[in-house]
């Protein structure tokens, strides 16, 4: 299974693109825990951008796919 950051290293500098809980095989609530903290502090190598996708389970809303964009790689910045 190919782990989050092996994901986000195939990506592009600046490439917007889709997380989701099925794709982490989390579940809703696990999901909508790492989410929440990507909004405040951004993820591994990316930033949270449009509003995310939210799913109902037993009456909550949690988060099940956010948008993200790749930020800048340390690599790519340090050789400018």
């Amino acid at each position: 299974m190919t782990t989050l950051d092996d994901f986000v290293k195939r990506q592009k500098d600046g490439a917007t693109f889709v997380i989701s809980a099925p794709m982490l095989r989390l579940k809703p609530a696990e999901f909508d825990a790492l989410a929440q903290a990507w909004f405040d502090d951004g993820g591994p190598g990316f930033n949270v951008i449009g509003t995310p996708h939210r799913t109902v389970v037993d009456g909550e809303f949690f988060i099940t796919r956010v948008t993200v964009i790749k930020t800048t790689s340390r690599s790519a910045a340090t050789d400018s």
